[in-house]
């Protein structure tokens, strides 16, 4: 079959879990075959040699990443999540460019499904249906609501996700929380939903022991400190608010705790600012954002991986933290719990228990290590193959409604 695929980012371009998530479904469905036109919105060498990859637009990557806002799901101006300014002109200009690109590219490239990932792409994916009359699939990874922390933020965005979904064919949702907010949010009938997990597999975690980039972490540690780690963009979304509240808790108990924030964001003076006022920004590091080594040292270093998304539909990072060995600390408000069953679970405004978990497991190297072993565990039964075999199933039903060969 041919796919159409239409995605915002492929790492090393990526600035989240999004990119990462639509370059290893892809990779494990050419392993079996699925032939796939992946189109971008700027034009980059990612090194990929197992699909087609189309440039909409004739920006680099580089330029693309450094758009002001692309991410920010706030006003600059007022500040918040639902003014009709909280996505930059700029961006939406760069989405109908996209749109019309892929008018273009279908008159003279027939899929035989469109497969379209977030709302970024959902207005060039409804295009391309109207103009082809094939079966369109919308990939659920985040929300409106999860974006805005759970208000229905941007009406314009909220405008683009509900038409899309209720003009896709299937939906397919990256976690059952997912799923629920697109029923309740959306109202769409449950059974137009799929829930396929993200994944994981053994070989994208890199545990070749090198110098650590954290030499000061590394010293600390020696001296008995434990290092908590959070990842992710410094929004709402991700609730490192709630982190740092639960810091100072933490600290009132053992201070000898350091904690990690790996990541940029709109929020990140405001937490600079709140690590200030709570007394604790010797004990807390901001990093901004990383790739690379330094990225994959932050989970090496880190004795615990907390995770308190106030809307996570699954959550990447959670999952390359069990690889290198962190204990996992996760809020129920995240998809990737339906995975991770061994994790320690906290509702994410329950800083008292946040804290309780960080201090008991800093201070318990038996609990540390049987958590450590029981995500282990369930790490190693993870793999892309699962969900790439419910993507071509989902493929399939429709090659066998239209005689095509899947």
């Amino acid at each position: 079959m041919n796919i159409l695929m239409l995605g915002w980012e492929l790492p090393p371009h990526n600035s989240g879990g999004l990119g990462v998530a639509c370059y290893q479904l892809c990779k494990h469905l050419a392993f079996r075959g699925v032939s796939i036109d992946f189109v971008l919105p700027y034009s980059a060498n990612h090194d990929i040699d197992f699909m087609k990859l189309v440039p909409a637009l004739s920006i680099t990557a580089e330029e693309f990443i450094n758009l002001a806002g692309a991410y920010n799901t706030n006003c600059d101006a007022c500040k918040s999540s639902s003014c009709e300014h909280a996505y930059p002109t700029d961006l939406r200009g760069r989405q109908q460019r996209y749109k019309a690109f892929v008018e273009q590219y279908v008159q003279t490239t027939q899929p035989d499904v469109i497969h379209m990932h977030d709302w970024l792409t959902y207005e060039a994916g409804m295009r391309a249906k109207q103009l082809t009359n094939k079966p369109l699939v919308a990939h659920v990874h985040a929300t409106e609501f999860d974006r805005s922390g759970e208000h229905s933020g941007n009406p314009l965005v909220h405008d683009i996700e509900y038409n899309g979904l209720l003009m896709a064919d299937r939906i397919i949702a990256v976690s059952q929380l997912t799923k629920d907010i697109i029923v309740k949010g959306y109202d769409i009938p449950p059974s137009k939903i799929e829930v396929i997990h993200n994944s994981i597999d053994k070989d994208e975690v890199d545990k070749t022991a090198t110098e650590s980039t954290y030499v000061y972490l590394s010293e600390m540690k020696k001296l008995g400190y434990k290092v908590v780690v959070s990842l992710g963009r410094l929004t709402v979304q991700k609730g490192v608010t709630y982190l740092l509240q639960a810091a100072r808790q933490a600290l009132d108990i053992d201070d000898k705790i350091i904690f990690l924030i790996v990541g940029a964001g709109e929020l990140r003076d405001e937490l600079l600012e709140q690590a200030a006022n709570l007394g604790i920004a010797q004990n807390v590091i901001f990093t901004g954002f990383l790739r690379g080594k330094r990225w994959r040292d932050a989970y090496a270093i880190g004795d615990m991986f907390v995770m308190s998304s106030v809307s996570e539909p699954f959550g990447i990072t959670a999952l390359e933290a069990a690889g290198y060995g962190n204990t996992l600390v996760l809020s129920k408000q995240s998809g990737v719990c339906e995975v991770l069953r061994s994790a320690l679970k906290f509702n994410y405004w329950d800083t008292k228990k946040l804290a309780d978990y960080i201090v008991n497991i800093a201070k318990n190297n038996a609990l540390r290590d049987q958590l450590v072993s029981d995500a282990e565990h369930e790490f190693n039964k993870l793999s892309w193959h699962d969900a790439a075999d419910q993507c071509q199933r989902l493929y399939a039903s429709y090659a066998s409604a239209a005689g095509i060969a899947a």
